[in-house]
């Protein structure tokens, strides 16, 4: 039997990166699936993907940071799945700015996306999750514990996270569920390939994100995800796990 057989499994940002690895990770492990993101074409990419894995798999566009999308998107999940076992909180934007220019919009999309996004989906999935007994997976970032020249906005989101994941997990200790989060490092994902530098930034602050060893690839960190997020690990509650290749070590 598959560790993930019979259970309903949401995964935002499932169109590309950890996403997509994470959704087809599930996939050949017997869930089915209600992936979310705001790029329709390579969603249903993924989308098929899971199928040819054999995985009963729905989709729907969702801009997380929209309360009311978040809540269409669990109700159709419980439409098609009779409701959520596993939250996987995946999708994230990342930045680099100076500090003193990030304009008012740019500040709230970093929060609607990275932090909002997440308590939004937890809202509209906790009575499912409760009564079934399931758990929800943040990801979060090695940005969350050290402070991080240039990546303010997403920085500070991130370890919000953390402290949401943590707040959330004291306050339904008693309710029979899970939730935790995990913090990759360098990952060698399509967003992380298309950012941009600004100019007249200090290259020895931007290096040391980069740590000594290779990057993370999205298949070994969803790995970590499902592992978090089966049943194999009932006693993991209120953690955010380290994936970083060392970054945060010392």
């Amino acid at each position: 039997m598959s560790r993930f057989d019979g259970k309903a499994v949401v995964v935002t940002g499932a169109a590309s990166g950890l996403g997509r690895a994470t959704s087809l990770a599930y996939a050949e492990e017997g869930a089915s699936l209600m992936l979310l993101d705001v790029n329709t074409e390579r969603l249903e990419a993924t989308a098929q993907e899971a199928r040819a894995l054999g995985a009963e798999t729905k989709t729907a566009h969702c801009d997380i940071s929209d309360p009311h999308a978040c809540r269409d998107a669990i109700a159709m999940c419980t439409s098609a799945h009779g409701g959520v076992d596993v939250l996987s909180n995946v999708a994230g934007i990342v930045g680099f700015f100076h500090a003193r220019d990030v304009t008012p919009e740019e500040w709230s999309r970093f929060l609607g996306i990275n932090l909002n996004g997440p308590f939004f989906l937890y809202q509209a999935a906790i009575a499912s999750l409760i009564e079934r007994g399931g758990n929800i997976l943040n990801v979060a970032s090695s940005a969350a514990f050290v402070g991080e020249a240039y990546l303010v906005p997403y920085a500070t989101s991130k370890a919000a996270l953390v402290h949401l994941t943590k707040s959330l997990a004291m306050e339904h200790m008693h309710d029979g569920i899970r939730i935790n989060a995990i913090a990759p490092g360098g990952m060698m994902t399509p967003m992380g390939e298309t950012v941009s530098i600004p100019d007249g930034v200090k290259g020895d602050l931007i290096g040391r994100y980069t740590g000594i060893r290779a990057p993370s690839t999205p298949e070994e960190v969803a790995e970590l995800i499902l592992y978090v997020t089966s049943d194999r690990a009932p006693s993991i509650h209120g953690a955010c796990l380290s994936i970083d290749t060392g970054i945060t070590a010392g």
